[in-house]
């Protein structure tokens, strides 16, 4: 296997604030890779660079060998980057199919589309029993069934997911993240999936970076993440709470 994805020393900006710092990673053919991170680590902006909706200033960003960086965001994803966005953005005045219908804009393999869509529709049920229905009127849960499906339906080589299972039960989380898995498995799709539900994400991926104020500070197999201690007590929440954790987190300044 071989690098699908490579980000090499990228820095994006809003205006003169720096949110992305000399960040580097990897996904390679076939692998779920997440990335985890409090709250403005710079774990959306990364997504966002990748997919073209933000420039970067500084860096690379291969899809197959190729240069997308500062490309538009449909070129991006006409090469194979499926983004599902932080909060769906769905189209809330058009129905199911025709959401699924967008994802599938520019595809001429009327088969292999009308396939795609029976697809979906086995993995969420819901979305097959209300597909005559606006989006805006979908769950919270649908409507990322939906965001998932549609990223789905461009038959991406990569998607990549920010925060799918914001906002959702536990039972529909593990639905979301179900289907992630077998998108990977029966679909071939690598997956770059941002979450901050840590044990969740290090339960279907691979490998993990974890974000901290724009950089990457660690890296390393899901096993070996989900071993650490540091990683237990700040993201899985395993460790003893209380002063002593506190000032451990206060005097780290990076795990590499």
């Amino acid at each position: 296997m071989g690098a699908l994805l490579d980000v090499r020393n990228v820095e994006t900006f809003y205006g003169p604030i720096m949110a992305i710092a000399g960040v580097s990673l990897s996904v390679e053919e076939g692998q779920i890779v997440t990335v985890l991170g409090a709250n403005g680590a710079g774990k959306t902006t990364l997504l966002k660079t990748i997919s073209g909706a933000i420039d970067c200033r500084k860096g690379q960003v291969l899809l197959a060998g190729e240069e997308i960086q500062n490309r538009d965001p449909d070129r991006v994803a006409a090469k194979g980057i499926g983004h599902v966005p932080e909060g769906r953005e769905v189209f809330p005045f058009l129905s199911v199919e025709e959401n699924l219908r967008v994802g599938a804009w520019g595809r001429r393999d009327r088969d292999e589309v009308a396939r795609d869509f029976e697809t979906v529709y086995a993995y969420f049920p819901d979305l097959a029993r209300k597909k005559a229905d606006m989006a805006g009127f979908l769950s919270g849960g649908q409507q990322q069934m939906l965001a998932v499906g549609r990223a789905f339906m461009g038959r991406p080589r990569l998607m990549v997911l920010d925060e799918p299972s914001l906002g959702l039960s536990p039972l529909l989380m593990k639905t979301i993240f179900d289907v992630i898995r077998r998108i990977n498995g029966e679909q071939g799709v690598s997956v770059l999936l941002v979450e901050q539900n840590a044990s969740a994400a290090l339960a279907v991926a691979d490998y993990g970076f974890i974000m901290e104020v724009g950089r990457v500070v660690m890296d390393a197999p899901s096993r070996e993440l989900l071993a650490s201690e540091d990683i237990k007590e700040f993201y899985l929440g395993q460790a003893e709470a209380g002063v002593r954790g506190e000032k451990r987190w206060k005097k780290r300044k990076t795990w590499r």
